[in-house]
């Protein structure tokens, strides 16, 4: 790495598998945080945190369920079942009067996460270097202080599952990933992450403070970040942001092993890789005029 580098041109302005730079348990929202601006419709939000419950893992779900892992009463959550219910964000099994996310709420998920031929096109890129490298790509964009994965792909030959797969999400302090798409952010915006990220109680935080920083420096310098066997000896990361025009960034990472991957390959070879498809997705959203 050579010092003082300007910044490439391409970087502008629940998982179980631990903390290996990729992805970590990640925290939920403490209970009672307001945004900023105090500007809170009660309702909109214990709705949406209503749907924010259900994930991969957990795709149904019970009146009571919902109601300790929110903290809203269970009368409370209750009428709104029965509003999501009526509006068709959500789907109720009669035999166990579980609840599961319905078509609306799909069709705001996919709505919301990115143009679909540029998920197609960067689907095709990611299952090119997984399968010519024999690693795991993963493609995540930011959803508050998480990365949510929205596709995977991994090569036929490759000797690792790390389990993941869209829908899943790791803390963007505590992974790779999320390190590489806030040096992507506006300086203002990643100040802020980094504030609420600090404000918060977490004994490892001067730790993961300090490597967060190091990596935001490291990706600002190559146009990517790197990991080899220093939180998970046996896992070699390598993560690179991208930034695309009027739209949040999305990132990019691949994961394989330590014993197949020298870290001078992740710098020679993944790293340039992960900005070159990055390029080209950037250079598929058209810019507006």
């Amino acid at each position: 790495m050579q010092p003082g580098r300007s910044l490439p041109t391409h970087v502008d302005a629940r998982s179980d598998n631990g903390p290996h730079g990729l992805d970590t348990a990640w925290p939920k929202m403490p209970r009672g945080e307001r945004a900023p601006g105090g500007a809170m419709v009660t309702p909109l939000v214990r709705g949406l945190s209503i749907l924010a419950e259900f994930t991969p893992d957990k795709p149904w779900l019970g009146n009571l369920e919902i109601a300790q892992a929110t903290g809203i009463p269970a009368p409370t959550v209750l009428r709104l079942l029965k509003s999501l219910l009526a509006l068709g964000y959500l789907h109720q099994d009669k035999a166990s009067r579980k609840y599961s996310l319905a078509a609306a709420s799909l069709a705001l998920g996919y709505a919301a996460i990115a143009d679909p031929d540029l998920l197609r096109l960067a689907g095709i890129e990611m299952q090119k270097l997984a399968q010519a490298t024999d690693t795991y790509v993963l493609l995540g964009t930011r959803d508050r202080l998480d990365i949510l994965i929205l596709d995977t792909r991994i090569g036929s030959r490759a000797v690792l599952d790390l389990r993941l797969r869209p829908g899943m999400r790791m803390h963007i302090a505590y992974s790779l990933m999320g390190w590489a798409l806030l040096a992507a952010l506006p300086d203002s915006e990643r100040a802020y992450l980094l504030g609420e990220l600090e404000r918060r109680p977490d004994d490892n935080w001067p730790t993961i403070g300090r490597r967060t920083h190091e990596k935001i420096a490291q990706v600002r310098e190559l146009g990517f970040g790197m990991l080899h066997g220093e939180w998970e000896p046996e896992l070699a990361c390598v993560a690179a942001p991208v930034p695309l025009p009027d739209r949040p960034p999305l990132v990019l990472g691949c994961v394989g092993r330590t014993a197949r991957l020298a870290q001078a390959r992740l710098e020679r070879e993944l790293g340039p890789r992960l900005v070159a498809i990055a390029e080209t997705l950037r250079g598929r959203v058209p810019v507006p005029v």
